[in-house]
């Protein structure tokens, strides 16, 4: 048995998916971050995904983006809290050694392009189909 035998469903979880998901949304510049950019982004029907961070305090906020997602019928995942959610969208700056500093906190992120494909992207996807059926 050599490495690449390792069995993928066991080593992935929905946040860590998440956080590869959306480092390579980044990169290949697929992201609305910010209730302008997510709330334009969901009514023109270009996101694929929205993540909205748990620890939002305003209401009308999350009533919005809910609302958005259920209209337009995009999947709505959500967040551990605003600062994580910041730090997985790239909205910091690094220090001189590497670790992320002045992290901008944020609410909700719209992945517009998921960039390449990825076995995290296909556990985020099924995991998002099975939670959807549930409903």
């Amino acid at each position: 048995m050599d490495g690449g035998d390792i069995d993928i469903e066991n080593t992935l979880d929905l946040m860590g998916s998440l956080q590869v998901v959306l480092k390579k949304a980044l990169i290949h510049d697929g992201l609305a971050r910010g209730l302008r950019e997510c709330a334009k982004a969901l009514d023109r029907q270009e996101a694929h995904l929205c993540v909205l961070a748990q620890d939002c305090a305003e209401q009308d906020y999350i009533k919005l983006v809910t609302a958005l997602c259920k209209m337009h019928d995009i999947p709505l995942v959500q967040a551990p809290n605003r600062e994580t959610l910041g730090e997985w969208c790239g909205l910091y700056k690094l220090d001189q050694y590497d670790n992320p500093r002045k992290v901008v906190k944020t609410s909700c992120v719209v992945v517009k392009s998921f960039g390449e494909t990825s076995a995290e992207l296909d556990f985020l996807l099924s995991w998002i189909n099975t939670n959807k059926e549930q409903k």
